[in-house]
């Protein structure tokens, strides 16, 4: 890897990905603050959106466990968070979205992308989508890591 200097880059791949993570997490911040949502009520809401908007309480609260690092109680806690807030239901056993929670998660989004969109103005499409594909595979690889450890 080579700076845009023509010499050996002096950042990492993981100081790239922390820089970036660190800067795109204070934009989030300021969008999650004025719509009043904490940081694990949005991620919960993006990860029953993985699952299709539903899913049984179980598996639910299996997948917050595993992508967001939850022990049990703290997985059934935010799961019942989402209850509390008409975020989401839960009837004979299914978690899915609210039209409350769907409104929430598609307004963050709608918003964050309009900082994505001023970000990403200039850069090569397909610089983006190497590097969309490049994380991606990072991810599944460090969560398969992961899951083995703990297997």
């Amino acid at each position: 890897m080579t700076s845009p200097y023509g010499g050996p880059s002096s950042v990492t791949i993981g100081q790239a990905v922390g820089q970036a993570e660190a800067c795109l997490t204070r934009l989030l911040t300021g969008v999650l603050a004025q719509r009043r949502t904490s940081r694990p009520t949005y991620l919960a809401l993006q990860r029953l959106n993985a699952l299709g908007g539903h899913a049984t309480r179980d598996d639910y609260e299996r997948d917050l466990s595993k992508w967001l690092g939850l022990d049990g109680p703290g997985a059934e806690a935010l799961a019942g968070e989402l209850l509390e807030k008409k975020l989401a239901t839960a009837e004979e056993n299914e978690v899915r979205f609210t039209e409350q929670g769907r409104t929430l998660r598609e307004g963050i989004l709608a918003e964050g992308a309009q900082f994505t969109r001023a970000l990403l103005t200039g850069l090569d499409p397909h610089d983006v989508e190497i590097t969309i594909r490049t994380l991606q595979a990072i991810t599944t690889r460090a969560t398969s890591t992961t899951t083995e450890e703990h297997s």
